[in-house]
């Protein structure tokens, strides 16, 4: 990971449950604790980037519709 303390790139379902409609990715660099996301929302597929606090567990809010995408740790997920 080198120059950034986290990196994620995810696809999000919508509230329907159906895979791959929305996606975020972002990085925050280690010497900062804003987070560089680009997404897109999986209900009205409204598409933007923004910088946004970076706090765990990290979610990220559609400035179109208000719904609301989580990024849960991955912890545990990959066995």
């Amino acid at each position: 990971m080198g120059q950034y303390k986290y990196i994620t790139n995810r696809t999000i379902p919508n509230k329907a449950g159906e895979e791959n409609k929305g996606f975020v990715r972002a990085r925050v660099p280690n010497d900062s604790d804003t987070a560089e996301v680009v997404y897109k929302c999986p209900e009205c597929g409204h598409q933007e980037s923004a910088s946004l606090p970076f706090k765990r567990p990290f979610s990220v809010k559609c400035s179109k519709c208000g719904f609301l995408m989580r990024l849960p740790k991955l912890k545990g997920k990959a066995k």
